[in-house]
């Protein structure tokens, strides 16, 4: 970890500049040792479940049962003594491995029986909401026998409009403003 590039970086993105000696180094040295533990612990959990994961396979007749000449010394001394962590236990080889489904249907029959409910519950609000409204609904008012006298006059009275000269008709609308 060089400090002076951290200070600068820190300098750069935030303007504030902290010392050599600020408290912050030290849990920046922390944080690497945490890491730097997980890390390992995380190789050697890997490094077992490949293992496995080959035994299995020279197991099912996938890998040739020799291992090749060119392995690493760290390959080397896993295979003789590999670094488990306290507590497991290697799965033991059940038969043939199934192929792992690398892809999914684009509309599964869950996704489907999901929609056909959420159609079934939008059309019966629908439903509701058309026999709420057919049920409470006021009907028109009905016209007296004297507002449909006078609805056919005003028809009667447009169609002679038409009728007339234009010159008249430009005049009438002034003289009923009057």
């Amino acid at each position: 970890m060089d400090q002076q590039k951290l200070r600068s970086l820190v300098f750069e993105k935030t303007g504030v500049k902290i010392d050599i000696d600020d408290p912050v180094f030290a849990l920046v040295a922390l944080n690497e040792a945490v890491l730097e533990d997980a890390v390992q612990r995380h190789v050697a959990l890997i490094d077992a479940a490949s293992q496995e994961l080959a035994q299995q396979a020279r197991l099912a007749g996938g890998v040739a049962a020799q291992a090749p000449s060119h392995k690493s010394a760290h390959d080397a001394s896993n295979e003789i003594a590999p670094d488990h962590p306290p507590g497991y236990v290697p799965t033991p080889a059940a038969g043939p491995v199934r192929p792992i489904a690398t892809q999914s249907p684009a509309v599964t029959p869950r996704e489907l029986r999901l929609l056909g409910a959420a159609a079934g519950i939008a059309l019966l609000s629908a439903l509701i909401v058309l026999s709420g409204q057919a049920a409470f609904r006021k009907p028109a008012p009905a016209l007296t026998a004297e507002q449909a006298q006078a609805l056919q006059n005003a028809d009667k009275m447009e169609k002679a409009l038409q009728k007339l000269d234009p010159k008249l008709r430009a005049q009438l609308p002034v003289e009923l403003q009057k």
